[in-house]
């Protein structure tokens, strides 16, 4: 049995200061840069993407693998048109090349925009369909924040999205996608699918699945599906992505079309139940330090939501950096802060050296002038360790770790969501020892940082991946779409 296997990942911030390019997929932080064929199997294997749990799957299946092209990108402004089309070209062309195929597992995100393309898997999963044709089976996962549109199901046999938020499930969810795929070989017949959109926005920090409500809809998801489907996909939507398909949405697929409807209508039921839960829990910056400093014991970890580097920020605004020194903040922690230029400068000074920066702000044009002391230097080359990408490598550029006052900050040259106790431990400091972690994120990081945390907090400091969705300028969104949970006004009403 032949089983093609690729991948093409990308989280697209309509409004992000900056486009993501064919170089970003290059040089991504935290995963493996652009695959092709020859390599791409070894590279994966051992990390943490779904691509690695589909390859695992089919080798324990028996099947033959037919390496295509993988490539991800940190979030950020929409592709750009040479990007989208050299990735995709690289892709199918390989596809096409291996034919004749049996099937195809495709590890997509979901949440891409594209120059051409708001819905950019769905045009990817559509060309894919055209050179395979109508009846080879494709599978592919899915990241829980995807717009999983009516194209992307329709062109899929079927959609597995994470079940998790962190997500520390991807291999998983990659070897039950192959595994369903392989099923759908064998059945030589499609599924029943039913699809649903639900007509609110859920703000990213109310999408965690380690506290409620987002636990307990994925728990009667479970049921659900147990129930009555084969696989029940459930997408939480991005809700920064300016186009019509933009939301949560349901995809069931089920042995019969009226399984496939009831499960579809009883997870909706569930959503619709808890929406109210789904608001609020994020503070300003101010308040989150004073509340820090207050704490009896540490470390408290700060989430910098709004700068997030996994949501399409730059990780490089200082509103939280700020607020920690003006409040004169001690044995507290900042990661990552993307600033090339300042890390250069900390290379060219050495360690023990005090220099003078107008640290980060590149992206929004409000540096922050500090003097500091640059503590350790590094290449920016380390393994994750923690549950979401154990395994991975990292690869952030020259890097740096300043000591500015009672702050040290991580200073890298490429961009990295701080979802990983490696990003400050490969400079020798310890999270769990510190009285404050500030990390720029809003979910990814409590899979490796909760657990050390006497509390987690967090923080709305300036950044484009604002915590209340409803306040950006959104043209193309569907209409009648809710931009708040528990909002009755809807978008073009």
């Amino acid at each position: 049995m032949n089983i093609a296997i690729g991948g093409f990942l990308h989280e697209s911030h309509s409004f992000a200061p900056r486009p993501t390019g064919f170089e970003d997929f290059l040089k991504p932080g935290g995963f493996p840069p652009l695959l092709r064929a020859p390599e791409l199997v070894e590279t994966l294997r051992p990390t943490s993407v779904c691509a690695a749990g589909a390859i695992a799957a089919c080798e324990a299946a028996g099947a033959r693998i037919l390496p295509l092209a993988w490539a991800f990108a940190n979030p950020a402004g929409p592709v750009t048109r040479e990007a989208f089309e050299r990735i995709s070209a690289l892709l199918l062309a390989a596809l096409s090349d291996a034919l004749p195929v049996d099937g195809v597992f495709l590890d997509l995100h979901g949440a891409m925009v594209s120059e051409d393309f708001p819905d950019a898997e769905g045009e990817l999963l559509r060309r894919v369909r055209a050179v395979v044709g109508p009846d080879i089976p494709i599978a592919a996962t899915l990241d829980p924040h995807a717009n999983m549109t009516p194209l992307m199901a329709r062109m899929a046999d079927v959609l597995v999205p994470y079940r998790t938020y962190p997500h520390v499930d991807m291999r998983a969810m990659g070897a039950r996608a192959a595994e369903l795929l392989l099923r759908r070989i064998a059945r030589q017949a499609p599924w029943a699918m039913a699809f649903r959109e639900i007509d609110f926005l859920i703000p990213i920090t109310s999408q965690c699945t380690m506290v409620e409500p987002m636990a307990g809809v994925m728990a009667a998801r479970a049921e659900i599906e147990a129930r009555h489907a084969v696989e029940l996909a459930y997408c939480f939507g991005f809700p920064y992505a300016d186009f019509d398909g933009c939301g949560q949405a349901i995809a069931a697929w089920a042995e019969t079309q009226e399984a496939a409807e009831a499960a579809a209508e009883a997870l909706a039921a569930e959503i619709a139940a808890r929406e109210a839960g789904f608001a609020g829990g994020v503070m300003e910056a101010q308040e989150a330090v004073a509340r820090a400093l207050a704490a009896p014991r540490g470390p408290v970890v700060i989430a910098d939501t709004q700068d997030n580097p996994g949501g399409g920020g730059h990780g490089d605004t200082t509103g939280l950096l700020a607020e920690l020194l003006r409040q004169g903040a001690e044995g507290a922690a900042l990661a990552p802060m993307n600033d090339a230029e300042a890390a250069a400068a900390c290379h060219a000074a050495g360690e023990g050296a005090t220099v003078t920066l107008a640290l980060g702000g590149k992206s929004d044009g409000a540096p922050l002038s500090v003097t500091g002391v640059v503590e350790r230097l590094s290449d920016g080359r380390f393994t994750l360790e923690g549950p979401m990408g154990k395994g991975n490598p990292a690869n952030l550029g020259p890097t740096a770790l300043l000591r500015v006052g009672g702050v040290r900050v991580v200073i890298v040259s490429r961009k990295m969501q701080a979802h990983d106790q490696a990003i400050f431990r490969h400079l020798g400091l310890e999270p769990a020892a510190q009285r404050i972690v500030a990390v720029k994120s809003s979910v990814h990081f409590r899979a490796h940082f909760q657990p050390i945390a006497a509390e987690v907090l967090v923080a709305a400091a300036p950044g484009p991946v604002v915590a209340d969705p409803a306040t950006l300028p959104f043209t193309a969104l569907r209409p009648g779409l809710r931009l708040r949970p528990g909002d009755n006004r809807r978008f073009g009403g």
